[in-house]
């Protein structure tokens, strides 16, 4: 008899990792890292729901750092099993966990210098460089609509999420692929409908268990499209008073839109043509993997690539990657917009740009994306008067905007247009996971009024046999 383990994004948003057994073989679905309150996310980044060695494979459902990056520490424990993905994930994991590694190693000796000052002992980098290049080794590329066999007596189906690049759910056959064969079917993180460049997700398919992310399951959003119209309203308005716009973006999926989007309304003349500032490594590398899988756009985005030659902006925006560069940003008084990581305002290049920013009225911060709690990003859109950084106070006195329209995430009109089956026939079981407690019990509420048989929020380390 299957059975499920819960162990990340149960109740959370962050850490994602459910866990299949089929026979004497665990199966985890992600490996992501736990963001958040640091001494609880470095406790649960450090704990498995077994030894790594007894994991057969891993089947990744898209690139995110909190689906994907403990993969090297998975490794680095004793899993030496294959890692399942689509072609683009395994293309951005392959920038994103080297990366990942070097903020591991960094904040260690961070770390180890304030341990040091108390007489306690170091701590070690919860995993190194070499520990991605290995994991990096073990992945194995299934395109989308293609079965494929993750262990004997389980096989297994992507399908568009339409949530980043290469994200997808997961379909799940136990046994034969016959009528007889238990079915499930995990979400992953799915995207919205009208989400630019990408795909609309592909309608829910018929399983008879459902894990299914929740991170806006009590919230109906902007539209993608009143979120550009948003944007374009705050970058004039920035500009006409001679400020910048300070944008803490994600480098992977978010920037590339928020590019798009600019570089749409520069083509249009609806905004003028002055500088965008791309100021992330990562950001630069992940726009070069999503110029590679141009069978992952949809129409309107295929059309824009033909006419512009490059929808991704070489020809509007500058892509810096050197730390000179990066500075000399800071050292211009003109208006531009700047957009760098990380997205919840927590490391990187980010932090700079808004101390050296945040106390000019003129300029605008514009948060574009769900901000964990306890995070910098967090703070501000609290209405925070002050802040620190780099262990210096600095009074907010630009603007704090937010932007919900740009979520990659469905929300919950999205959600419930998606699990309405067509054809009346609901899952048994259906298991919410990666939302924040209240977020999950609303849509746990509608799914329940549209007939759903059983809804139950998830709990780390729930064991469920089906």
């Amino acid at each position: 008899m299957p059975e499920l383990l819960f162990h990340g994004a149960a109740r959370e948003v962050t850490g994602s990792m459910h866990m299949v057994r089929v026979d004497d073989r665990w199966v985890a679905l992600d490996c992501g890292l736990f963001q958040g309150k640091r001494s609880e996310s470095e406790a649960k980044n450090r704990e498995w729901p077994m030894p790594p060695a007894d994991i057969s494979a891993v089947v990744l459902s898209h690139a995110h750092t909190d689906h994907t990056a403990r993969l090297p520490k998975l490794v680095k424990d004793g899993f030496d099993g294959p890692i399942f993905s689509t072609p683009a994930t395994r293309d951005l994991c392959s920038i994103m966990l080297p990366d990942s590694a070097y903020i591991q190693e960094e904040d260690v000796v961070y770390v180890n210098k304030k341990r040091k000052r108390k007489k306690l002992p170091p701590i070690e980098a919860l995993y190194e460089h070499e520990d991605a290049v290995a994991a990096l080794k073990m992945f194995q590329t299934v395109s989308y609509g293609r079965l494929f066999q993750v262990v004997p007596g389980l096989l297994a189906e992507y399908q568009e999420a339409g949530h980043m690049l290469g994200s997808a759910g997961v379909r799940l056959y136990f046994g034969e692929r016959n009528n007889s064969a238990p079915t499930l079917y995990f979400t992953g993180d799915i995207g919205r409908p009208d989400k630019p460049i990408l795909r609309d997700p592909a309608p829910l398919p018929e399983a008879d268990i459902l894990i299914c992310e929740s991170t806006y399951g009590g919230t109906v959003n902007e539209r993608v499209y009143d979120g550009k119209n948003k944007l374009t309203r705050i970058v004039k308005r920035t500009y006409e008073r001679g400020g910048k716009v300070i944008i803490p973006a994600f480098s992977v999926g978010r920037t590339q839109t928020i590019v798009y989007f600019l570089h749409q309304q520069m083509e249009a003349g609806v905004i003028p043509r002055y500088p965008v500032y791309i100021d992330s490594p990562l950001a630069a590398n992940a726009t070069e993997v999503f110029r590679m899988h141009p069978e992952c756009y949809d129409t309107e985005a295929r059309q824009f690539q033909q006419r512009t030659g490059d929808m991704l902006g070489s020809d509007c925006c500058e892509y810096t990657r050197d730390v000179q560069a990066s500075k000399a940003i800071n050292r211009r008084k003109e208006p531009c917009t700047i957009i760098s990581a990380s997205g919840m305002c927590e490391a990187g290049r980010i932090r700079h740009h808004i101390k050296n920013n945040i106390e000019n009225p003129k300029n605008t911060i514009l948060i574009v994306g769900w901000q964990a709690a306890y995070t910098l990003g967090r703070r501000l859109l609290d209405g925070v008067k002050e802040i620190n950084i780099f262990h210096e106070t600095y009074k907010v006195k630009a603007d704090i905007e937010h932007i919900h329209g740009f979520s990659a995430h469905a929300d919950q009109a999205d959600l419930l247009k998606m699990l309405t089956p067509t054809n009346g026939r609901f899952p048994k079981k259906v298991f919410l996971v990666h939302g924040e407690e209240d977020e999950s019990e609303a849509l746990a509420a509608k799914l329940r009024d549209l007939g759903y048989p059983e809804v139950t929020l998830a709990e780390r380390g729930m064991k469920v046999s089906f």
